[in-house]
């Protein structure tokens, strides 16, 4: 019974060392992002950076990363698999930015350019 444990045990570390060696292999990419006001092109500062894995159909999948950009408006990432991304920015007093995007690359520069709010319309007033 010990031998049959201890086979189970070194099959079950030589698969997670497989799995393990099979993530190295994944290519990564870094990520640079610039936010600035489309309106003068300041810098954002302290906006929200976040990054979401999107799934063949499209959709948004679990997990996911947020970043906050630095005074200069600019903020990175290492390591991103490359696949669909969806990257999203979001400051006070500015729109919400969307937008999907595939990394195939080592290295990817965005600049993310976020405009003022827009006026609202409602038929109550």
């Amino acid at each position: 019974m010990k031998q049959g444990s201890r086979i189970l045990s070194l099959v079950l570390l030589v698969l997670l060392a497989a799995a393990a060696a099979g993530a190295k292999d994944q290519p990564t990419s870094h990520l640079e992002f610039v936010v600035v006001r489309s309106n003068n092109g300041k810098p954002v500062r302290n906006a929200s950076v976040i990054l979401h894995p999107v799934n063949k159909e499209g959709k948004q999948s679990t997990g996911g990363y947020q970043l906050k950009t630095n005074n200069e408006g600019k903020a990175e990432f290492e390591e991103i698999p490359y696949g669909k991304l969806r990257i999203q920015a979001i400051a006070k007093g500015l729109q919400t930015y969307g937008e999907d995007f595939d990394i195939s690359q080592p290295s990817h520069q965005f600049t993310i350019k976020m405009n003022p709010p827009q006026d609202q319309y409602s038929i109550y007033k």
